[in-house]
């Protein structure tokens, strides 16, 4: 497990996520202001913000003002969310594991109640203790 490998590639996932969270803002921004625009843009990012700086660096080809506003906002995001996301991933991590595994002891637990399995029904019927005591 390379620990250092997992991270860039954390980083740089969490990099294309704030992109596009910049890129709804700024659409929702434009749609306000410049409708037009705002056609144009959602139209060009269609497909494309799956790998952020790559949607960055093509934008910067188009509509350079558009790609550093983009970069501006994106910037404010990290800097708003940076504090509290460390603790929020490993709360939300804790909660949604202790989720799963209580999910998965209820359907296990149900499945045991109502398909027992042959072996315990073996064992209602033959108890070491009550056969003792019937001999």
């Amino acid at each position: 497990m390379n620990l250092k490998q997992i991270a860039k590639d954390t980083a740089k996932t969490l990099q294309s996520y704030l992109t596009y969270q910049a890129l709804r803002i700024v659409l929702a921004q434009l749609g306000e202001t410049n409708p037009p625009l705002a056609v144009w843009l959602h139209n060009f990012s269609a497909g494309k913000v799956q790998d952020g700086e790559a949607y960055i660096e093509q934008l910067f080809q188009h509509k350079p003002d558009l790609a550093q506003r983009i970069m501006t906002v994106r910037e404010h995001i990290a800097e708003e969310v940076a504090e509290f996301l460390p603790e929020m991933v490993r709360t939300g991590i804790k909660q949604a594991n202790m989720e799963q595994r209580r999910q998965h002891l209820e359907r296990i637990t149900q499945l045991s109640l109502t398909n027992p399995s042959p072996e315990s029904e073996q064992q209602q019927f033959s108890d070491p203790d009550w056969d003792n005591l019937a001999s």
